[in-house]
């Protein structure tokens, strides 16, 4: 597991394996860093003063290791514009190649190109957004509301509040990305 500053401090509690941790360690006291590099475990350090988060940072060293998937897990937080940073960054162009998700707090966001299959709970709300431009041809199978080939554009609630019909639904983009969101209640 990378650990995006802070997240460090959280893999123990949770039973991951640090690889690395990246960041300004603005997050963590001097003992807990000092406690890790003991513990050999690898750190990339930024300035506090930078144009990425650590979010952002630990997500490029994740692309470095070529993986299929990226789940980043993480508290929703107090601060709206973290939350909507995160949900923009998770949909950025550099992470085309790669199966998205991220655990909020309570709540799921899973990134849609192309195609995918989602599971959940009947009844379970879910919310569909255009993100980085318009997402063209959208379907949804599986949903109370389906969308038949539909334009989403950003700013816009057409794909908001939906619901499961059953345990699973399959989205489908013909081009541009979907932000899914899964609020965790409702």
């Amino acid at each position: 597991m990378i650990a995006a500053d802070g997240g460090a401090a959280c893999a123990p509690a949770l039973g991951l394996d640090l690889a690395l941790v990246v960041g300004d360690l603005d997050s963590l006291p001097a003992e807990q860093v000092e406690e890790l590099e003991r513990a050999g475990i690898p750190i990339q350090r930024h300035p506090r003063e930078k144009d990425a988060t650590d979010l952002e940072l630990a997500l490029v060293a994740a692309l470095e290791l070529k993986p299929r998937r990226l789940l980043v897990l993480g508290s929703a937080g107090e601060r709206l514009d973290q939350a909507l940073g995160i949900a923009l960054l998770l949909g950025a162009e550099a992470y085309a190649g790669v199966e998205v998700d991220a655990v909020l707090g309570d709540a799921r966001l899973h990134l849609v190109r192309g195609e995918r299959a989602l599971d959940g709970t009947e009844g379970e709300l879910v919310s569909l957004f255009a993100l980085h431009g318009a997402a063209v041809g959208v379907s949804t199978v599986g949903l109370a509301y389906p969308l038949r080939g539909e334009k989403l554009v950003p700013g816009s609630t057409r794909g908001l509040s939906n619901r499961f019909l059953a345990t699973r639904a399959r989205i489908t983009v013909e081009d541009g990305v979907v932000l899914v969101v899964r609020p965790g209640s409702g």
